[in-house]
Parts: structure tokens; sequence; C-alpha cells
């Protein structure tokens, strides 16, 4: 098959999880003797026209200069690239604001499937306007995709109940990290289990903010270390709020995945506060980590992490959870969520779900 990869900010990741989820999925269709196309932003600090087997093409963005207009004009010369060049399948990660053009469609033989992402429309960050926007584009997305794919089961559940469309259940995948490394530690002045871990786009809906003025309000003097861009508008709001406390560290983005992974795998405690998307790679990383997690009560993380995991609401969750630490359900925690990670988010079985779902599509 011919695939086309669009909706990202492109590989190999600098960003964040549906770029994680893309590189992925993109080399292992190649070894799978498929030819594959990603599509970057022209921004994107990889110079190349070829990763591990994936040709990589650039389109003009410029998003640190325009902004949200710069990922309409993305997204659209991406589609309208895709539909030119003929794929079999455009894979879609993401609706907003993609969907949009979706009528352009009529252009192309190729078949549209797309990732449906989480409930966009319910990001914070995002005025009224904006919000209403992304939900047309859901609606879009469903009506004129070839087929849906919905990485958690509430967000299939949403689907159907809202659209009475159904959807193909393709959760995300991650591998299994095996050698942490105590010197990662010793770069950032830290000790094992003393210290609190924070690792997500610094933006509303992942309940940064609850997060960290509940730990100052806890008793705990361990550091939380929060790891993410803080170059945004919101991160920089974020970073103003909270620099001058000590314990709050803020270390930036890091896209070392064994560096992450160490720091995970070492860390008190992982919080994780996504709460409109579906499954979030970053947790399946921690899962395949050995991450102690405390992760937003919602149906996507509980989906995920059944009983196997801490769950806040508010910040007096929070305060409770650090104040009543107790390490006794660690080892149990761990090891049934690294069980998850091997036999339902095996990276291999994904990027075979995946296949099976286009290669059915081409068959209709």
């Amino acid at each position: 098959m011919k695939i086309a990869i669009l909706g990202t900010r492109g590989i190999p990741n600098y960003y964040g999880g549906f770029e994680q989820i893309t590189e992925s999925l993109s080399s292992r269709f190649v070894k799978a003797r498929h030819e594959v196309v990603v599509y970057n932003v022209d921004e994107h600090p990889y110079p190349t026209i070829e990763w591990k087997g994936v040709r990589i093409k650039s389109v003009f963005c410029k998003e640190s200069k325009l902004r949200v207009l710069g990922t309409f004009i993305y997204d659209y010369l991406c589609l309208q690239d895709a539909m030119r060049e003929g794929y079999d399948i455009i894979l879609e990660m993401g609706y907003v604001p993609s969907a949009f053009f979706f009528n352009l469609r009529k252009k192309t033989k190729s078949k549209i499937i797309t990732n449906m992402d989480g409930l966009e429309w319910k990001r914070r960050k995002w005025n009224l306007l904006l919000r209403r926007f992304a939900k047309y584009c859901e609606a879009n997305a469903v009506r004129l995709s070839d087929a849906l794919i919905s990485d958690n089961i509430g967000i299939r559940d949403h689907i159907l109940k809202e659209y009475r469309k159904d959807s193909f259940y393709i959760g995300y995948g991650a591998e299994p990290f095996e050698s942490p490394s105590e010197e990662v530690l010793e770069k950032y002045h830290l000790k094992k289990y003393e210290y609190y871990l924070l690792i997500a786009r610094l933006e509303p809906e992942n309940n940064i903010e609850m997060i960290l003025s509940a730990h100052i309000l806890s008793k705990d003097e361990a550091p939380v270390m929060v790891v993410g861009n803080h170059t945004t508008s919101y991160g920089k709001y974020i970073l103003r709020k909270y620099k001058r406390d000590q314990k709050i560290r803020f270390l930036g983005g890091i896209y070392n995945y064994k560096r992450l992974s160490s720091l995970r795998f070492f860390c008190k405690l992982y919080f994780h506060g996504h709460s409109v998307g579906g499954t979030n790679p970053s947790l399946l990383e921690a899962m395949a980590s050995n991450a102690y997690i405390a992760a937003h009560d919602n149906p996507f993380n509980k989906s995920v992490l059944e009983k196997d995991a801490f769950y806040f609401r508010d910040e007096g969750d929070i305060v409770q959870i650090i104040d009543s630490y107790e390490n006794k359900s660690r080892s149990n925690f761990t090891t049934r969520n690294k069980e998850k990670i091997k036999y339902i988010h095996d990276l291999d079985l994904v990027s075979q779900k995946y296949l099976e779902v286009f290669e059915k599509v081409l068959d209709t």
C-alpha cells in the first residue's frame, strides 16, 4: 500500500504524543514493505527527506509566526498534496482543522481514515468560537472519513452515542523500558524515589495548575519536576506563577526517550493530568517505565489504567494522595501496568491492527 500520514508536526518526534505514535507506526509500516510518507512542518528541526525508510515531505506552516493560521494553511496544503499524489490510504492523525477541508476528497480516490484523537472541543485553551469550530470538524470527520479509528473505548463510545457511527478501536502502544540510568538522576541532582514527576504539554486541560498548586499545599517537601515546553503562552504563564517556589522545578521539553523513561522509573509518583484526550501515549510510556501513577479521574484514563493507579478530581484529592503517600501498592500497580503494555499495547500489534483496517477499507 501507499500510505500518507498527515496531521502531525512530523517525525522524528520533537513535539508530543501524535508524533511519537507516528514514528512508531510509520517505521513498522515500512518494515511490512509498504510505501510510507509522513508530512512535516517546514520548521521541523530534522533536515533530511527520509527517516528509517519513511519519506518526509516538508510543507509550509510557519506556525511560530502565523500561529493558528499557519496550522490551517499547513493542514490544507498537506491534504491537497496527498490527494494529488493518489495514495491508497491517507491517515489523518486528528481532525482539527484538517476535517474542515475533507470536502476536497471529491478530487481523489484515496481512502481517508481519521484517528479521532480526543474531545478537542472541550479544550479550555480555546475560546467559544474555536470550540464550536472543533465540534464542527469532529462531525465533518465522522461524516466524510472512509473509516474512523478511536484510540480509547471512551472515544469510541462517544462517537457511537453522538453520531451513531462505529469506529475501529485501536489503542496506542509503547515499548517496555528495562534499562533505567541513575546517571540521569545525577544530571538533575535527584535521588531515587525522592521527587514527583509531571510530563505534559503545558495546557489547561492537562490540569497543570491543579497539580502544582496541590503539591505546594501538601506537607511533602520532595520537589515536583515539570517536563514540558514552557515557551508557549500558557507555558510562560505557568512558569511565571510557580518558578519561585522551591518545591517546583521546570526542566523544559525533554525528547530523549531513555532520559524521560529513567525519570519516570525512579520518581516517587508520576502525575498524569490529561482530561480530554483519548489514550495518551505519554501515559502508556509511563506505564512501560514502571512509574507509580496518579491520574486524573476520567473514563479515558480509567479505561487504560483500570484499578492500577491513584485517581484525583481536584486539588484536595491530590493533597490527600501526597500526604497519605504509601508505597505498598507500587509493585502490584507497576507489574500489572507493564503486563497491559506487553499484551494490549504492544507496538507491533498496534501497527498490525492499523494495517488490517487499511486493507478492510480498500476492499470495500
